[in-house]
C-alpha cells in the first residue's frame, strides 16, 4: 500500500510541474484532464502527508523521551506520543478507503425513476411523497432538479415520475437508493383506521454521455401527443409531448415537461441512453454481483431495501439493519445518516474483499 502511495505522491508532483508548462496550458483538453486528476489525488496526498507527520511525531517523541529529564516535558511528550499512536491506525484506515477503486459514475448527475407499485392509490401517494423527499434532499445539497416526465392520478398521487438531479457527486450519494421502498401507514382514504402496506420502486441511473452509448435512431419510434397535467404556456395547447419506443428492447419513455417536441425528444433520448447503459452494466456484472453480494445489496429494483412505518415513526434500511425514529425529518429529505451508513457498509465490504 505504501509503495502505491509513494507513487501517487510522485504522480501528483509531476502533474503540478506539467500544469505550469506553457505547452500543456495551451492544450485545453490535456490541461482539464490533468486538473481533474490533480483534484482526485489531492485527498490521498493530503491524508498521506498527515500520516507521515503522525509517524514522525511518534519517532520524535520516543527519541526525546529518552533524552528528556524534566518531568513536565516528559509528561507532555508522553501525551503527544499517546495521541499520535491513537490517531495512526485511524489514518491508515482512511488511506485504505481512499485507495479503494473509484466508481467511474460517482461524480455524474443522476436520472431518478419512481413508480407506484402494489397498493393502488396509496402507493401513488407514497410515490409523490418520495418524489418530494428526493427533491428536498437535492435542495439541501445545492443540486438542481429537472423533471422529465410525470403521470399523476389527480388526488395528489403520482403513478410514475422521471427526473434528473444535477450536482457534483449526485450518483455517489444516491446510487444505493435503487430498489423497493415499502410504506406502512393508515391511508387518508381509510375510514376504519387500518394500517396498509404499499410499495414503490426507485431506479437511480447515472447520466450517460452521448459517446458512451450509441443509439441508432432507426431503432427508435417517436410519437407526439398533447401534454396533460399542469404546465406553462403552450405545454397543454400543442402536440409537444414525445413518446419514444426503442424497438430492440421495447423500452418506452414519455417526456412532456418541455414546451417543444425537440426538447422533449432530447430528454427522452437521454433517459433511453441511461437505461441502455444500466442494462449493459447489469449484463456485465450480473454473475459477479451474485458471487459478491454485499450488505448493501445489489440495487436490484425487486429487492425490498427500506420500510417507512408511519405508525411507529421509524424508517428501517434492511440492508444494514439501521432503524431511525425520525420519519418526519427523513420524509423532508434528511437522509444523510442513512446514505452515510450505506456508503460505510459498502466500503467495509470492499476492504474485506481486498483482504481476501
Amino acid at each position: 500500500m505504501f509503495d502505491r502511495l509513494e507513487g501517487i505522491i510522485r504522480r501528483y508532483e509531476d502533474i503540478n510541474m506539467m500544469l505550469v508548462d506553457p505547452s500543456v496550458v495551451s492544450d485545453q483538453e490535456k490541461f482539464r484532464n490533468l486538473m481533474k486528476e490533480q483534484k482526485n489525488l489531492e485527498p490521498i496526498v493530503s491524508s498521506f502527508t498527515e500520516y507521515k507527520k503522525c509517524k514522525q511525531t511518534i519517532e520524535d517523541s520516543l527519541s526525546l523521551l529518552d533524552e528528556e529529564s524534566d518531568p513536565e516535558m516528559k509528561e507532555m511528550l508522553r501525551q503527544e506520543l499517546s495521541d499520535a499512536k491513537e490517531m495512526l491506525p485511524k489514518m491508515e484506515e482512511k488511506l485504505k478507503i481512499l485507495l479503494l477503486p473509484k466508481d467511474p459514475n460517482d461524480e455524474k448527475n443522476v436520472i431518478v425513476e419512481i413508480r407506484a407499485g402494489v397498493g393502488g392509490d396509496e402507493a401513488a401517494l407514497f410515490a409523490a411523497d418520495m418524489y418530494r423527499l428526493y427533491t428536498r434532499y437535492a435542495e439541501r445539497q445545492g443540486w438542481k432538479v429537472e423533471t422529465m416526465s410525470m403521470e399523476d392520478i389527480g388526488i395528489g398521487g403520482i403513478k410514475d415520475v422521471s427526473f434528473m438531479i444535477k450536482g457534483n457527486g449526485a450518483y455517489s450519494r444516491l446510487k444505493f437508493e435503487s430498489g423497493v421502498h415499502r410504506v406502512q401507514r393508515i391511508p387518508a382514504t381509510e375510514s376504519g383506521g387500518r394500517i396498509h402496506t404499499s410499495a414503490i420502486t426507485v431506479a437511480i441511473m447515472p447520466e450517460v454521455e452521448d459517446v458512451a452509448v450509441e443509439i441508432d435512431l432507426n431503432d427508435c419510434k417517436f410519437d407526439v401527443f398533447r401534454a396533460s397535467g399542469n404546465g406553462g404556456q403552450c405545454v397543454n395547447t400543442t402536440d409537444s409531448a414525445v413518446r419514444l419506443t426503442h424497438l430492440p428492447t421495447g423500452i418506452v419513455i414519455s417526456c412532456q415537461d418541455e414546451k417543444s417536441q425537440q426538447q422533449n425528444k432530447a430528454k427522452a433520448l437521454k433517459v433511453l441512453r441511461a437505461k441502455l447503459y444500466e442494462m449493459e452494466q447489469e449484463r456485465q456484472h450480473g454473475e459477479e454481483a451474485e458471487l459478491r453480494r454485499s450488505q448493501v445489496g445489489s440495487g436490484d429494483r425487486s429487492e425490498k431495501i427500506r420500510t417507512y412505518n408511519f405508525h411507529q415513526g421509524r424508517v428501517t434500511d434492511h440492508r444494514i439493519g439501521l432503524t431511525l425514529y425520525k420519519i418526519d425529518q427523513i420524509m423532508d429529505g434528511d437522509i444523510d445518516e442513512i446514505i452515510d451508513g450505506l456508503i460505510a457498509a459498502d466500503q467495509a465490504d470492499k476492504l474485506l474483499q481486498m483482504a481476501d
